[in-house]
């Protein structure tokens, strides 16, 4: 079924908002003020409170529309739907101000603030029209061993011979590898991992993984990220999480260290916690800001990331973190008593949010400032919500846009006890 539908605003998820006989339904690849054809999801004729479809045709276009800079990640009915760039039809600034709007919109509605919350971009992606800056791609062989991506709504699988999202040395190392040309075990799941930025040759820095196993290059990774002129080495996991824009570790990094000065301004000592920690990206750093009298606990409930943390600390020599593997919640509840009163939290949780029961555990231990890092604008509004009521005034919010042509965003809030 198709209808005509004049989009609204602005909604999660990379949609936006129009009405169909009083009923809501979320748009893909629309924009606010556009009168769009639309098809709707299958089925049609459900009755549920909103329907779900996907623009045919632009019958009034958005100034902010543009054609899609990778057409196979566009609308079906245009060629495309393989996913993975839901806003490639949007111009760059017009993407800024997409995410501006949403993170605005959620923290006004869930977490009762209103702010006005800066998007910035990393550099260099205007100058690629916010392509090649994926450090990391995932595939999948079809049927004739070919990389590929699913098309939408179907079990199709459609051929890759190229990724625009992928940065130029990534690029390097699967045509090197000949990963284009195919030979997989079809079904099989297919991964490229290659660090940024580079100080050095790619030499073996990188990794080709065939459902997890090692097809070319190491399982462990370097990581180089440089933080107020200090370089920071990270073992990672080539099939472990490692942010994935180019640009992105350098970005939050910088940015988490500028706002603990802040924080810690005036102190000789420090007690500081770094929650959903992964491989250590904050946690180096921000263990060597007070030196030799931070005292720090990390948790993460990621294995492989905690023993990669511990090695890369072990390799700064810095014995006074606390490294452990396990749920963030649970681990709270047994801190020793040095580590028990934190100065600073720093928390990177996962999409869902860190909730309300570890904000009530960070507020309990009577954390001074919270820096809360987020990728979704909805849990960290919701958190919020629950900070605010427990006593802490957002300081400062800012937003990243370390995921260009997608709907994603990072924003970094930093929360602070009030009369602290």
């Amino acid at each position: 079924m198709n209808a005509q539908v004049r989009i609204e605003r602005y909604a999660d998820q990379g949609r936006c908002v129009g009405h169909i006989d009083g009923r809501v339904v979320f748009v893909r690849f629309a924009l606010p003020g556009e009168l769009v054809q639309v098809a709707l999801d299958e089925p049609h004729d459900r009755d549920d409170r909103y329907w779900t479809g996907e623009v045919v045709e632009v019958i009034e276009p958005s100034p902010d529309r543009v054609d899609p800079a990778w057409p196979l990640a566009g609308p079906l009915a245009m060629g495309g739907g393989v996913g993975g760039a839901d806003l490639v039809h949007v111009s760059l600034e017009g993407q800024l101000r997409w995410k501006a709007a949403t993170i605005s919109d959620q923290m006004s509605r869930l977490g009762h603030v209103d702010v006005t919350v800066p998007v910035e971009r990393a550099e260099g992606d205007t100058e690629n029209g916010g392509l090649h800056w994926r450090t990391r791609i995932e595939m999948i062989a079809d049927d004739d061993g070919m990389p590929s991506m699913r098309r939408r709504g179907s079990h199709k699988r459609v051929p890759l011979d190229t990724m625009p999202l992928a940065t130029d040395n990534l690029l390097a190392v699967a045509d090197r590898e000949h990963v284009w040309d195919g030979g997989f075990e079809p079904g099989s799941q297919i991964r490229l991992s290659v660090p940024e930025p580079r100080k050095q040759p790619i030499e073996g820095n990188y990794a080709v993984l065939v459902d997890g196993e090692l097809r070319a290059g190491n399982r462990h990774l370097m990581e180089t990220v440089t933080v107020n002129g200090r370089d920071f080495q990270y073992m990672v996991d080539a099939n472990g999480f490692w942010q994935v824009h180019r640009q992105a570790p350098v970005m939050l990094a910088g940015h988490v260290i500028d706002l603990a000065n802040k924080a810690l301004d005036g102190m000789t000592s420090a007690c500081i916690w770094d929650l959903y920690s992964g491989a250590g990206l904050f946690t180096l750093p921000l263990a060597t800001m007070i030196a030799e009298r931070t005292r720090m606990l990390s948790v993460e409930g990621g294995k492989t990331a905690v023993k990669n943390a511990q090695r890369n600390l072990r390799a700064l020599n810095l014995p006074d973190v606390d490294a452990r593997c396990g749920d963030v919640s649970a681990t709270l509840a047994h801190v020793p008593a040095h580590l028990s009163r934190p100065d600073l939290v720093v928390l990177d949780p996962p999409r869902a949010g860190a909730h309300a029961k570890v904000c009530r555990q960070i507020a309990q231990a009577g954390a001074k400032d919270v820096i809360y890092v987020a990728c979704d604008p909805t849990s960290l509004a919701r958190d919020t919500a629950t900070l605010i009521s427990l006593g802490y005034r957002l300081s400062d919010i800012r937003a990243y846009d370390i995921y260009p042509m997608t709907h994603h965003v990072e924003t970094v809030a930093w929360f602070t006890r009030i009369g602290r």
